[in-house]
């Protein structure tokens, strides 16, 4: 599953997501195949999966060829969007290739300030008003968490990887990894809210094969941590003022 901005028109510029094939299947491209593994988390996350009507949180896994296989360049050309709407990112998570510009279009009647200073690609894209846009490459591979200089209740992820063969976990925690090519792969997996040694213990070496596109169950630890409050981005706690203005 890849999510992708199709078009960029500020009034309706929502990145789409496309899902390709089901379960664990030859893929009708030469010698590749459709790969398929489920996220299990533990049952104590009810209290998450009832306040956001879905069993499991947002989650990515991809598949890095090893062993001198080497994946298709990628395609940098496409245009990836974080729409600003009713005080939201849209979408809330945004897998792009490394080396590709996503936009951020703000389309609310006030002010937003993009920004990111938490790992992956820190950039502060100032105040900027309705029907104008900003710009960022993510040109490394890494995990930005975009959030709103304004409006606290605003959070995005933005996952830059340099493998094609990547899945956004479905509702109920399905992963389809589409038009992998036979060989050995390592695993990894993010899932918001996840303890970072967590996540690093489901890396794993995987082959994929004929016999072997199930890569069945990935068991996660520990239930994932409910959003946190996070500062602005001088370092400090948020107004709680709401200024009509923005």
């Amino acid at each position: 599953m890849r999510i992708r901005s199709t078009s960029f028109q500020i009034a309706a510029a929502v990145a789409m997501a496309t899902v390709a094939g089901g379960g664990a299947r030859p893929a009708e491209a030469q010698g590749t195949l459709d790969v398929s593994a489920h996220l299990e988390v533990p049952s104590s996350n009810a209290k998450w999966a009832a306040r956001n009507a879905v069993s499991h949180p947002p989650a990515v896994a991809w598949l890095t060829p090893l062993d001198g296989q080497s994946a298709p360049d990628p395609d940098t050309s496409l245009q990836y969007t974080l729409l600003q709407k009713n005080k939201e990112f849209l979408p809330h998570l945004l897998v792009v290739p490394v080396g590709s510009v996503v936009h951020f279009p703000n389309a609310d009647p006030f002010f937003h300030n993009v920004f990111s200073l938490f790992n992956g690609r820190r950039f502060d894209l100032g105040l900027y008003e309705t029907g104008s846009t900003r710009e960022v490459t993510f040109g490394r591979e890494g995990i930005s968490y975009i959030f709103c200089n304004i409006h606290p209740q605003m959070s995005a992820v933005v996952i830059a990887l340099s493998t094609p063969f990547y899945a956004v976990a479905e509702p109920h925690g399905l992963f389809e990894l589409n038009k992998v090519p036979p060989g050995d792969y390592l695993l990894q997996v993010w899932v918001q809210g996840a303890d970072p040694t967590d996540l690093k213990a489901l890396t794993r070496k995987v082959s994929v094969s004929a016999d072997h596109a199930d890569l069945g169950v990935i068991p996660l630890p520990h239930a994932p941590h409910p959003p946190s409050p996070h500062t602005n981005k001088y370092g400090k706690p948020y107004d709680t003022k709401d200024p009509a203005v923005y």
